[in-house]
């Protein structure tokens, strides 16, 4: 991404809730339970960013013996989103898998003139006012009157990033409000299939220091070449939300711009 208006972009189109949930688990990405024929899946969309010509190309294909979302960028920058309301409370496990091709040599999360992955996750959080002071309020306002809706508060992104090292967080270089967490890196794990799991709930509080966590408003899916003028190709497999919540360790560290911050591993299931 290039532009902050781009983050923007973001922030407002993942800002859109749709129905709460009670069950025990939340498929927010059916891919695998979707025929090829099918272009995209049900409730997903196209994420497109203002001044941006070039669009990655996301296909659902099969891949082996499952289906999955093939994303391909070239020079380009685009993601697919599905907008859902999920309390973080009582489902704060994301489980997902993904695979890239290849990194970006040039990137760099930290720069934002080379701010480029092969794959990351966002979660966005729902707006609360009673989180923000009167200054930022108006500023929450503002978008509102020119959007039509609040955007969403904070934005939380899971990476697989091209260089820097597994397990740290760090702030995006365009908003304070975003926070990038590094769960894969490099090239070693090229062309496998790679399961996650994180407890959001608790990568919020570490990420934001706080106890309180609001409402999930959407979640996207994004393969960035834009900034390095790069080809990239990565897959993104079923991604699921439970209500059981993996162990997790004491973390109070407040993350300051540009500091990257070693975090506590989860392991894969």
């Amino acid at each position: 991404m290039t532009r902050f208006l781009v983050n923007i972009s973001i922030l407002v189109l993942l800002s859109f809730p749709t129905s709460g949930w009670t069950t025990e688990q939340i498929v927010v990405g059916d891919f695998s339970g979707h025929p090829t024929a099918e272009s995209l899946p049900d409730l997903w969309e196209p994420l497109l960013f203002d001044g941006i010509k070039n669009h990655t190309t996301y296909k659902h294909v099969a891949d082996g013996t499952t289906y999955a979302i093939r994303a391909e960028s070239s020079n380009s920058s685009s993601g697919l989103i599905r907008k859902i309301s999920i309390n973080p409370a009582t489902h704060s496990t994301i489980s997902f898998s993904w695979k890239i091709q290849n990194i970006l040599e040039s990137a760099n999360l930290a720069d934002k003139i080379k701010n480029d992955a092969p794959a990351r996750i966002f979660i966005s959080f729902a707006y609360d006012s009673e989180q923000v002071y009167w200054f930022e309020r108006m500023k929450f306002e503002a978008s509102k009157i020119v959007y039509g809706e609040y955007p969403p508060i904070t934005t939380l992104t899971y990476v697989w990033a091209s260089h820097l090292n597994k397990g740290i967080m760090l702030e995006s270089p365009y908003s304070n409000r975003i926070k990038i967490i590094v769960l894969e890196s490099g090239n070693s794990k090229t062309g496998t299939w790679v399961s996650e799991k994180r407890d959001v709930f608790a990568d919020y509080c570490n990420a934001f220091s706080t106890e309180t966590v609001p409402m999930i408003s959407g979640v996207a899916i994004m393969t960035d070449t834009d900034n390095t003028a790069r080809q990239a190709v990565s897959w993104y497999g079923d991604i699921v939300f439970s209500a059981s919540s993996p162990e997790k360790e004491p973390f109070n560290s407040k993350p300051k711009a540009g500091k990257r911050i070693e975090i506590p591993q989860i392991d894969n299931p």
